[in-house]
């Protein structure tokens, strides 16, 4: 029988590529790693690796094994989940979560779950949702706080389930005594945008270019503060999703656009993990505290 922790480091190497990776992730040495999985390459008879200048690369035959590994991993926490329905709620459930879910949403949620599921214990980091969603997959945490944006939807993921929580609506924010009335206006003035190879950038910058100009984008931070601040102060303009405000906004004002103007914000856990009472309790509370800052 093949060793399921070997199966796991497998199925990391082919998600994140590196060995390098897979041990700064899950805190081992590399060698422990290569120790490990020349271990499995033992077990199952056939060769799983090849070498890749200073890496190694998977082999056919290590695909299929990898995606065999991936199948064993999910019927454990299937099963797991069955298991612990039986029981109180008394785990600890992981959460990457985006930032403006992090400071609307994750409060509200986490005083719903001192009632619903005391003894439940919740961890959270805020990171891009590109990074939350990969770190499900590969099981770095147990549920995702993601976004997609109006023509840009993001790739559904085979092993991944998704609930949409709702939309949060997406505004031009100009400094309160500017003149701006819309975004054709705003073409002449600096932007202050997300990083490079977010999807919150790309579909801002294609709202700029639907209202005939190319944004001049002096300022990028995935800190959506900066952006407040910088707008407050007169020296941008940007847009900005309504979850940002958890209380009336300063300084600034808000104008709508035209068109498809809203994000959809969603959570996400793995198939397998769908039953997890944990996982559902936090994705009901997350749900309900979505719902009340919509006023809904």
């Amino acid at each position: 029988m093949w060793d399921l922790h070997r199966l796991r480091l497998l199925h990391e190497l082919r998600l994140r590529e590196t060995i390098t990776a897979v041990a700064r992730t899950l805190n081992y040495s590399p060698s422990s790693v290569s120790a490990q999985l020349a271990k499995l390459e033992d077990e199952v008879g056939v060769r799983l690796f090849a070498p890749d200048g200073r890496r190694i690369r998977l082999t056919p035959h290590g695909h299929r094994v990898a995606r065999h590994a991936a199948q064993v991993l999910d019927l454990e926490e299937q099963v797991r989940g069955e298991l612990g329905s039986a029981r109180p709620i008394a785990e600890t459930v992981r959460v990457a979560t985006l930032e403006t879910a992090g400071r609307a949403l994750l409060p509200r949620a986490l005083t719903l779950l001192q009632t619903s599921a005391p003894h439940l214990r919740v961890e959270a980091s805020v990171v891009p949702p590109e990074t939350g969603l990969t770190e499900l997959e590969t099981r770095g945490v147990d549920i995702a706080i993601a976004e997609q944006y109006p023509g840009h939807t993001r790739a559904h993921r085979d092993r991944l389930d998704r609930e949409i929580l709702g939309t949060d609506p997406v505004r031009l924010v100009v400094p309160a005594d500017s003149g701006v009335t819309g975004i054709a206006a705003a073409g002449d003035l600096p932007w202050v945008m997300e990083p490079p190879g977010t999807a919150a950038r790309q579909w801002a910058i294609q709202q700029c270019r639907a209202a005939g100009f190319e944004p001049d984008i002096r300022f990028d931070s995935a800190d959506l503060e900066i952006h407040v601040h910088l707008v407050r102060a007169g020296h941008a303009v940007g847009l900005l999703p309504d979850l940002v405000w958890t209380s009336a906004p300063e300084g600034i004002r808000l104008i709508g656009l035209p068109g498809p103007s809203h994000r959809e914000v969603f959570t996400s856990v793995r198939h397998a993990a769908v039953s997890r009472p944990a996982l559902r309790a936090v994705r009901v509370a997350l749900a309900e505290a979505f719902a009340s800052v919509r006023g809904e």
